[in-house]
């Protein structure tokens, strides 16, 4: 039998304390395989100038965005809370990305072997590459998932099943 002792609340760490530990922690295993605030900006910035030299994603993206500066501040601090779990982005990548008539299996094909190419050309650690295209991926795969079951229902599965890995 084992008896469980109370811990007094004084002597509990609050829900912030514990977040801001496991942000902590989710940042430095990250940036001990390279993937620092730098590495990511670096990332952001020549991925998307691939994106935007794509024949078939640059269309769609010069289609959404006006102002390229801007969205690409908004990606450094979405891929630093997704890596970092930094905090920093607030938004609906989800229903951006449904209110984009078209997207299919091939558009995130294409998106991820960018995103790979990039982080191959990065030279980073294995690790790293591990890390964040695991990340790019699993984003990808819910991306399509959410569109493919907008448009077929909940007979859609799991969309994303066939794309590319890192």
């Amino acid at each position: 039998m084992t008896i469980r002792t109370a811990i007094p609340q004084e002597d509990r760490p609050d829900t912030r304390t514990i977040a801001l530990a496991k942000r902590a922690e989710k940042r430095a295993a990250a940036e001990s395989v390279g993937v620092d605030a730098h590495f990511i900006d670096n990332l952001v910035e020549d991925f998307y100038e691939k994106i935007r030299e794509d024949n078939l994603l640059g269309p769609i993206f010069a289609e959404q965005i006006a102002d390229w500066p801007p969205h690409l501040a908004r990606m450094k601090a979405f891929w630093r809370s997704v890596l970092h779990n930094s905090g920093e982005f607030s938004g609906n990548p989800m229903l951006k990305h449904l209110a984009i008539p078209g997207l299919e299996l091939r558009h995130f094909g294409r998106w991820l072997e960018l995103f790979y190419e990039t982080l191959r050309e990065a030279e980073g650690e294995r690790e790293a590459t591990q890390l964040v295209g695991g990340r790019a991926r699993m984003i990808a795969d819910s991306l399509l998932t959410a569109i493919a079951m907008r448009r077929d229902g909940l007979t859609a599965g799991r969309a994303g099943k066939d794309l590319p890995h890192a």
